[in-house]
């Protein structure tokens, strides 16, 4: 079979879904809308201080909200076939399970990086645009990088949930172990700027450094990415794993 139509396919499922669109369009509403909040409120002496980093405080504060949709995107895509029972048909269809797999997250790991390219740009020019003559332009050092990277970590948290999803086959049971581990987590050790040791190394952690205009840390923007690439990865792994040699 050849992987086209398999493409197709999988894109027509999400199309025809409005939970999964929705849930995909409120991945840029989130985001967008916290961080115009974030920016019409913060103090200007805040904004005056040399360690204030324009980008994570302004830009990027709505990330944590758009990061719940995109788990629940990755989780919904994956697992709601399991939920309906569809995913017998799909794998009727398409028997080569390996194949069926692929073509899943090819099509969920593009519609999420291509949002979460729109809504990283939409954020940095609402978020920069508020602070005034302090603002970034995208060719000021790490802007550029942050914007290209905030989508790349929208993708690869979706991603992330799609892999717990094949694994556990639940939505909500992926949701409740993904967001209090990727969101409440940050709330317990406190900012990426002040923790170090293994916790630069947790997945949310290591992929936000990324959004820094001046990364600090053990790990680099680049590097803290590809540690959650890490994650992801192993996390596909698995639930490809499951996948093949469960039955459906």
């Amino acid at each position: 079979m050849n992987l086209k139509p398999v493409l197709h396919a999988e894109w027509l499922k999400i199309r025809s879904l409005r939970s999964l669109c929705a849930t995909l369009a409120a991945v840029l509403v989130a985001t967008v809308a916290f961080s115009v909040l974030a920016c019409a409120t913060l103090d200007p002496q805040e904004s005056a201080r040399p360690d204030f980093d324009p980008l994570r405080r302004t830009s990027f504060f709505g990330l944590e909200f758009g990061q719940i949709a995109a788990i629940s995107f990755g989780a919904l895509a994956v697992a709601g076939e399991y939920r309906s029972g569809a995913i017998r048909v799909s794998l009727t269809t398409v028997p080569r399970r390996g194949l069926f797999w692929a073509s899943k997250l090819a099509v969920v790991g593009a519609l999420s990086l291509g949002v979460g390219l729109l809504t990283s740009l939409t954020c940095f020019l609402a978020g920069q645009s508020s602070l005034g003559d302090r603002g970034l332009a995208l060719t000021d050092p790490g802007a550029l990088r942050a914007v290209i990277g905030c989508g790349i970590f929208l993708c690869l948290i979706t991603l992330f949930s799609a892999g717990l999803a094949a694994l556990l086959r639940s939505a909500p049971a992926v949701m409740g172990l993904l967001i209090p581990f990727l969101l409440m987590l940050s709330f317990v050790v406190g900012d990426i700027s002040e923790v170090g040791g293994a916790v630069e190394f947790l997945p949310d952690r290591a992929g936000r450094q990324i959004l820094l205009q001046d990364a600090t840390g053990t790990l680099g923007p680049w590097s803290g990415l590809g540690v959650l690439a890490l994650w992801v990865g192993a996390a596909l792994w698995a639930g490809g794993r499951s996948l093949a040699r469960r039955d459906a």
